[in-house]
């Protein structure tokens, strides 16, 4: 299988140094450490010692790339004025007024466990259809 180039490493990713771990191959953390090493003088790591080199590794992350949703003015126009005001104060409620904004707008991309919580939300205020989001982006899981 070739390489694949990650050209869009966040600043500061922790590297993890085990080689040998079974899961190296399939995690980002281990993947970068090579292209961070041609880059940078100075590197963050992932403390050696709490990696479990095995299943269940808390600082695994996959280089599979996940469907994020961007967005959901939409979601709006398909709610009663009462139930879109529930919404917006439940989900302000859970990230706060900035955050839930940005995401709206999809500045700020929706997680899948952030597009489960506005899927619970939707439920909770009544919305029985199935709204889409604005839009979908396949993108590398960094952090979630």
């Amino acid at each position: 299988m070739p390489k694949r180039k990650y050209t869009s490493i966040p600043p500061n990713y922790p590297a993890c140094i085990h080689k040998d771990c079974p899961l190296a191959e399939t995690c980002l953390h281990q993947i970068v450490y090579g292209e961070l090493l041609k880059v940078y003088d100075y590197l963050q790591i992932v403390n050696p010692i709490q990696c479990t080199k095995k299943e269940g590794c808390t600082f695994y992350r996959s280089h599979n790339p996940i469907i994020y949703a961007k967005g959901f003015i939409q979601m709006q126009k398909r709610m009663y004025p009462d139930q879109y005001n529930r919404f917006m104060s439940l989900c302000i409620k859970h990230w706060g007024r900035t955050s839930y904004y940005e995401r709206r707008r999809g500045d700020s991309l929706l997680s899948p466990s952030d597009q489960t919580f506005v899927i619970s939300v939707l439920k909770k205020v009544g919305i029985t259809e199935e709204l889409k989001f604005d839009s979908y982006e396949e993108s590398l899981n960094w952090y979630d």
